[in-house]
């Protein structure tokens, strides 16, 4: 199930996509079982725009998380994590705007792993369970930024440099984008620089 969030005639809904119809969902995926809560209610997809996914209350991210990006360090033990704003998340289509003074910016494409519902202190074995499902994104960093700060506030945390999309797989599992499809992958619509 690929699971949408999107405007239409000056509302949000999130609903099912199954080809090119989208059905609405009453509520939200992260109120229990999101298939038993569909509507009769149906757009097209050339009828609405598509959101980001999902608003996330914060965003979790691993850092060296390719052994590439320990070049002058050893590989770490564990994971090495930082928090994003959601100010920087943005939806498919919406142009990621980089500050004038950002320098040098690269975007990484990433598995975005939504959870779905509260966890805290969970073993390894239950994880799965408090996913929602997947999504598709960017990190995007401003390197000068991430070089010369002590935080990565705003190197990787800038408004407009999250984007993911366009929807939410639920689960069991990852599927591989279409790689021929730049919007299946979340691509922004555009950059800017400012």
């Amino acid at each position: 199930m690929k699971f949408v969030r999107f405007k239409a005639n000056g509302e949000v809904y999130y609903g099912l996509l199954e080809d090119d119809l989208i059905r609405v969902m009453a509520g939200s995926p992260f109120e229990g079982d999101p298939a038993s809560r569909l509507t009769d209610q149906t757009f097209r997809l050339t009828e609405v725009r598509l959101l980001a996914p999902v608003i996330p209350g914060k965003i979790l991210a691993a850092a060296v998380n390719y052994p590439s990006h320990a070049i002058n360090s050893p590989v770490p033990t564990k994971p090495e994590l930082f928090l994003k704003p959601p100010s920087s998340v943005i939806g498919p289509n919406e142009p990621v705007v980089i500050p004038a003074e950002a320098g040098r910016v690269d975007a990484e494409g990433e598995l975005v792993v939504v959870i779905g519902r509260r966890a805290r202190n969970v073993r390894p074995e239950e994880a799965s369970g408090y996913v929602l499902g997947y999504t598709c994104g960017f990190d995007i960093s401003a390197r000068v930024w991430q070089r010369g700060d002590r935080q990565w506030w705003r190197a990787k945390g800038s408004d407009t440099f999250s984007p993911i999309g366009p929807g939410n797989r639920h689960r069991p599992g990852p599927r591989r984008p279409n790689s021929h499809n730049p919007s299946e992958r979340g691509y922004p619509a555009a950059v800017e620089h400012r």
